[in-house]
């Protein structure tokens, strides 16, 4: 009997429940998904909660995310609300289920600086034919206010049977 396909959401959440719990686990949980994800990766976004359908990611203030006004550039706080979209939509997709993102609309409200807490809830759908879905994301600063919403459009499809 051939193996069971696993989904890399469900690795992800497996990798997670093992990590998190040890002291140190949730960083290096974050360090590992950046290694799998080199370019969400680069702005060294740190994974607090990780569940189907929700999750809360952090990123820190600090040069290399910085632009020339001394804030978190535009673009690093597009991937933190791109990641943490994906993380909450697509780590709850079987194995049966794929998905990427084909569009993302950014609406910044504030220069953003300090601790960034990018929080998703998202529904999951059943997914038997291709279709777009939006996932939201709000982006707060460490006083509580919105710096940026991030709608981002994934499109699920099932896998091609092998």
């Amino acid at each position: 009997m051939p193996a069971a396909i696993e989904s890399p959401g469900s690795r992800l959440r497996a990798q997670w429940e093992r990590l998190a719990p040890l002291p140190g686990g949730r960083k290096l949980f974050s360090l590992l998904l950046g290694r799998m994800v080199p370019y969400s990766g680069s702005i060294g976004a740190r994974i607090e909660e990780f569940e189907p359908g929700h999750a809360v990611v952090t990123l820190q203030d600090r040069r290399s995310v910085r632009n020339h006004l001394r804030s978190v550039h535009a673009i690093a706080i597009a991937n933190l609300g791109e990641l943490s979209t994906g993380l909450a939509l697509l780590g709850a997709m079987g194995a049966e289920v794929r998905g990427i993102l084909v569009g993302i609309d950014v609406r910044y409200t504030k220069k953003a600086r300090g601790l960034l807490t990018a929080e998703v809830r998202c529904e999951i759908p059943d997914v038997h034919e291709a279709m777009d879905h939006a996932v939201d994301a709000e982006i707060h600063d460490e006083a509580g206010d919105v710096v940026a919403t991030i709608r981002a459009h994934w499109r699920l499809s099932p896998r091609p049977a092998r």
